[in-house]
C-alpha cells in the first residue's frame, strides 16, 4: 500500500486549502480513511475521518467546524477541505485507513506515507 497527500502550500491565515489524499495497492472501498497532522516539535494529532459504513464525519475538536474530510471511492481519493485556517494549523498533513479504539481513532497499518506540508501565515 502508498498513501500520498499533496495540496499543501503557504496560505495566509483566514484563507482556505484543499488537501488530496491518494491511495494506491489497496481500494479505499470498506476503510474508514482519516486525516492527522504533526507540527514540529509535537505529537500527531487526529484531525477527522470520513467512515465507509454511514459515510459519517467525526473530526477534532481544533478543526470542527473548518474542516471537512470527504471521499471519492472511484478514484480510490480521500480529500480534506480546511478553511478559516490558523497559525496553528500549520503542520504535515498524512492520511491514512484508521479505526476506532473508544473514542480515539489511530491508523492501524502504522505507515505514514508521504505527507503533505500546509504553512499559515500570521
Amino acid at each position: 500500500v502508498q498513501l500520498q497527500a499533496s495540496g499543501g502550500g503557504l496560505v495566509e491565515a483566514g484563507g482556505s486549502l484543499r488537501l488530496s489524499c491518494a491511495m494506491s495497492g489497496v481500494s479505499i472501498n470498506g476503510l474508514h480513511m482519516g486525516w492527522f497532522r504533526q507540527a514540529p516539535g509535537k505529537d500527531r494529532e487526529f484531525v477527522g475521518v470520513t467512515t465507509w459504513t454511514t459515510n459519517t464525519q467525526y473530526y477534532g475538536d481544533s478543526v470542527e467546524g473548518r474542516f471537512t474530510v470527504s471521499r471519492d471511492n472511484a478514484k480510490n481519493m480521500v480529500y480534506l477541505e480546511m478553511s478559516s485556517l490558523k497559525p496553528e494549523d500549520s503542520a504535515v498533513y498524512y492520511c491514512a485507513p484508521v479505526a476506532r479504539r473508544g473514542t480515539t481513532w489511530y491508523n492501524y497499518i502504522e505507515y505514514w506515507g508521504q505527507g503533505t506540508l500546509v504553512t499559515v501565515s500570521s
